[in-house]
């Protein structure tokens, strides 16, 4: 496990997740929104994203966290594993609620305010981004794939790695 994707509808906890995967991991994370956006709610010029992110699948260990539907390709080629946290719809709407007004190091602006696009965005991942997503796990059947249903089960996962960490 040296380049894993961690994929997922919005709100469904991938930054929380990849932190604590690199923590136990030691594999340097990145967060695709910080490639993205700017600290003023912008985005970054399209071209400047894909350089960014190129840049990072070059390298020779990463955890990549976020989704990105139309480079996500890009992503499944390069990684190793897929974390995919395919979790209930009202679970990813409670998890953007609860994020609301916090600052995270995956964003680089606190979210404030309920943006309705992003909202019916989410509402549409199941039949959207979820199918794209189960898509390219077909299609790369040799990436190592998790996908858990739940929190419970990302959290004993993770559980395991750090019983395993001290073991070793």
């Amino acid at each position: 496990m040296n380049k894993v994707i961690v994929i997922g509808c919005p709100g469904s906890g991938k930054s929380t997740f990849s932190i604590k995967l690199a923590d136990l991991t030691g594999l340097p994370l990145v967060h695709l929104d910080l490639l993205n956006w700017n600290s003023d709610g912008t985005t970054v010029d399209r071209e400047v994203f894909l350089e960014r992110q190129k840049t990072n699948l070059k390298k020779e260990s990463w955890i990549i966290d976020g989704n990105y539907g139309a480079s996500m390709d890009s992503r499944f080629q390069a990684c190793d594993t897929v974390m995919f946290l395919d979790y209930p719809l009202q679970v990813c709407l409670t998890g953007i609620e609860n994020r609301r007004g916090k600052a995270r190091p995956d964003m680089p602006w606190v979210e404030d305010e309920i943006d309705q696009e992003f909202i019916d965005f989410v509402k549409a991942f199941p039949e959207t981004g979820r199918e794209q997503i189960i898509s390219l796990i077909d299609q790369f059947s040799d990436k190592k794939v998790y996908i858990f249903k739940n929190r419970h089960e990302a959290d004993v996962f993770l559980e395991g790695l750090a019983d395993c960490k001290d073991v070793l």
